[in-house]
């Protein structure tokens, strides 16, 4: 299996919710994810934010980060 690393510079929903999909996607296929936060990419740890807010195609950032927190996936700031 491969490892992971996804960083996220950005606070943006778009980015955000893309980093956590894929983050949630290679750990489901059994890879070593990690995920970073960056400069304004820090502001997504902020458990008051909203994660529920959609994107274009729909989706939000709360459909994949509660899984990635369920299965302890490290989270750096």
């Amino acid at each position: 299996m491969a490892n992971f690393l996804f960083v996220l510079s950005q606070d943006d929903n778009e980015k955000a919710t893309r980093c956590f999909q894929f983050a949630k996607i290679a750990h489901g296929k059994g890879h070593t994810v990690n995920l970073f936060f960056i400069d304004d990419g820090v502001t997504w740890a902020d458990a008051g934010r909203d994660f529920k807010t959609p994107t274009a195609t729909e989706d939000c950032p709360d459909d994949y980060l509660p899984y990635l927190v369920e299965h302890d996936v490290p989270i750096g700031v």
